[in-house]
């Protein structure tokens, strides 16, 4: 009867266990949450400010590194989250042992995670987290959440060329580009280019640097909530820690000059 027991409660916990899909050139590998709470490498780590909630967090979280062996630091990455958030990343920083650190962290789902806001759900059950997250410029875009799969992919120039500034764009327009892709591109698309399916097309119909004059753009981007009241609203303001001023000009710049760019369909 107690083997019978121990069995039901194993069986149990497998069934409630949440799966996380890496698909890489080493082959496809099914983790679920229950290996990844006990892997030999997990380790319970404090997170002082943590993007999503704002606040101090403390999870169980294998690092990124442990996950990726085998995969060159040129690789190219897409984690994909259930809810169309796509983040995009060389593997180089994802594989750092030391400095900025990348963790994958798990949700016990005996101990589930506080829900990101009212009506929301948590940011499990995985979630890549970062310690000293400053030492790399590591945005708040490269913290995503409720993690459904990474898979290893051809780097953007070759999936999606729609995206790229004129070889003629000026060193701002290039540098804007740069932005965009850390910063825009797990939400958006542009010229119907991209993964993500969280937020609208950036440039069809019309670029918001058509419809948004003078300061704004600037200003939705800072806070778009103080611009356009929308409570299923969800994107979230880049404050100047997060995107310098020179930076959003340059992602400005980008977006002005490929509003001269549009895809035909």
């Amino acid at each position: 009867m107690r083997l019978l027991g121990g069995m039901a409660l194993l069986l149990s916990l497998h069934l409630g266990a949440a799966e996380l899909v890496l698909d890489l050139q080493t082959g496809p590998l099914t983790l679920n949450s229950t290996g990844l709470l006990n892997h030999p490498k997990a380790q319970d780590i404090l997170v002082p400010r943590d993007v999503s909630y704002q606040r101090s967090m403390q999870y169980r979280a294998v690092p990124m590194a442990e996950l990726l062996r085998g995969i060159a630091p040129t690789a190219h990455l897409q984690i994909l989250s259930s809810d169309g958030f796509s983040a995009e990343l060389r593997a180089a920083p994802l594989l750092q042992s030391e400095g900025a650190q990348a963790w994958l962290a798990v949700e016990d789902p005996a101990s589930p995670w506080p829900a990101l806001g009212p009506g929301k759900p948590s940011a499990g059950p995985f979630y890549l987290v970062w310690k000293n997250p400053a030492e790399g410029d590591i945005g708040p875009e490269q913290w995503p959440f409720q993690i459904a799969r990474v898979r290893q992919i051809a780097p953007l120039q070759e999936r999606f060329p729609a995206l790229f500034p004129a070889a003629s764009a000026s060193a701002e327009e290039q540098a804007g580009f740069v932005q965009f892709q850390k910063n825009c591109l797990a939400c958006h698309r542009l010229n119907r280019a991209g993964d993500s399916a969280f937020g609208p097309d950036l440039n069809i119909p019309h670029s918001p640097t058509e419809y948004l004059a003078g300061d704004f753009l600037r200003r939705y981007i800072r806070d778009p909530q103080s611009m356009r009241r929308w409570p299923e609203g969800r994107m979230s303001g880049f404050s100047r820690d997060a995107l310098k001023d020179r930076e959003l000009d340059q992602l400005i710049a980008y977006l002005r000059h490929m509003a001269g760019r549009k895809d035909k369909p």
